[in-house]
């Protein structure tokens, strides 16, 4: 260190560096050593000490190496274009796991722009580094970037249970761009044999053409959440003929383990009427009853369901039907793999809630940048 100078009116340490007349240094290239050329005046901002901002400044040399030219010498405690020390993004990339980048920049008295150069850079080398040469297990699922049409896709590894990848849209063209990433990335189409996601004909058609080895599985939750859909809507329509119903929308979307007291005897006391929707729900019932079923014994019994709810007389329960039947071998492909979306859905509840606390995000690169971060289980902190 060749000189400090300390402002406590402006709150500032700055730090001076530099190197002794005739020094070697290696090429950033090759690693030769070679003597100093000449050299650029660089400042980076540190931690703070105490409460006051800290700087280095340094001399860089550029040094001339036999093979490569002028190079500019790296420095050991930050990048080459940062402005920022290690220590410095490092604590950005802490802080971004858990802050807003604005709340970030506001703490650490910079711009939000400079705050997401940082997150740029180490989340895309990050993924640039993915292994997914063991991947044979995937699940997607779409989140809203913005209000409105403005989708990404997330694809996970479900072994690894974690974000592999984002990009825009929802449509089969996503699936084709997964394909080019997993191979770009070490890893095989043919080798991907499992796939959740749900029954969009967009994601079934992607799977089919661009992943041709990989099983459909639609989770059980995502189809007994469609089931419920029809069971409210079954109340809907009745409700106008029985006011009885009017406020009861709840009740029918839980099991019955998880009503409270009075809701166990709304439900006890309507079910003993002939109302279409107490059948709805007892259909309901017996349907994720299946779902506990050993896998020999599940096709039969989805089989009687399906007869069941097809003459059941109930509009929206007999297009559920219509809808299993079309989706038939995905849902029992749920008994062999046990591949659910729960994890995606979690995943995107961490997404969704982080845009929410950051009040959305300038461009739909930060909205991808931001679940990488969250969801990708990345190794981030600058070494």
């Amino acid at each position: 260190m060749s000189d400090t100078k300390f402002d406590p009116a402006a709150k500032r340490l700055d730090l001076f560096l530099d190197f002794k007349r005739g020094h070697s240094f290696p090429c950033p290239e090759c690693g030769k050593p070679g003597k100093a050329y000449d050299t650029e005046e660089k400042t980076w901002r540190h931690l703070n000490f105490f409460q006051h901002e800290a700087y280095l400044h340094a001399r860089v040399p550029r040094m001339t190496c036999e093979d490569h030219g002028v190079r500019l010498v790296e420095v050991p405690w930050g990048r080459q274009q940062s402005g920022f020390t290690l220590l410095f993004e490092a604590l950005v990339m802490m802080l971004a796991r858990q802050m807003p980048v604005n709340a970030i920049a506001g703490l650490l008295g910079v711009t939000d722009h400079r705050v997401w150069r940082v997150l740029k850079h180490y989340i895309l080398a990050d993924v640039e580094k993915m292994d997914l040469s063991e991947m044979t297990s995937m699940g997607v699922d779409e989140t809203a970037a913005r209000r409105g049409h403005n989708y990404v896709s997330l694809f996970a590894d479900m072994d690894e249970r974690k974000v592999v990848y984002v990009t825009e849209g929802k449509d089969a063209q996503t699936i084709e761009a997964f394909r080019g990433h997993l191979v770009s990335h070490g890893g095989a189409p043919e080798a991907v044999t499992e796939v959740a996601c749900d029954m969009s004909p967009a994601f079934i058609s992607g799977v089919e053409t661009h992943l041709p080895e990989a099983a459909i599985t639609f989770d059980r939750f995502h189809v007994v959440k469609l089931l419920n859909t029809a069971v409210d809507e079954v109340r809907r329509e009745e409700q106008r003929t029985e006011p009885g119903l009017k406020s009861t929308r709840y009740i029918w979307l839980k099991n019955p383990k998880n009503l409270t007291n009075v809701q166990a005897a709304t439900v006890h006391g309507l079910s003993r009427s002939k109302l279409k929707t107490a059948r709805a729900y007892r259909m309901k019932l017996v349907f994720q009853e299946i779902y506990s079923l050993p896998g020999n014994l599940a096709a039969a019994a989805m089989e009687g369901w399906y007869q069941w709810g097809i003459r059941s007389r109930l509009r929206p329960i007999m297009e559920f039907a219509q809808m299993l039947r079309r989706h038939w071998d995905g849902v029992l492909r749920w008994f062999t793999s046990r591949l659910n979306n729960g994890l995606l859905e979690g995943l995107n509840s961490l997404v969704q809630a982080a845009k929410a606390r950051a009040r959305g995000y300038r461009s739909v690169e930060y909205f991808k940048l931001m679940i990488y971060l969250i969801a990708g289980h990345l190794g981030l902190l600058p070494t």
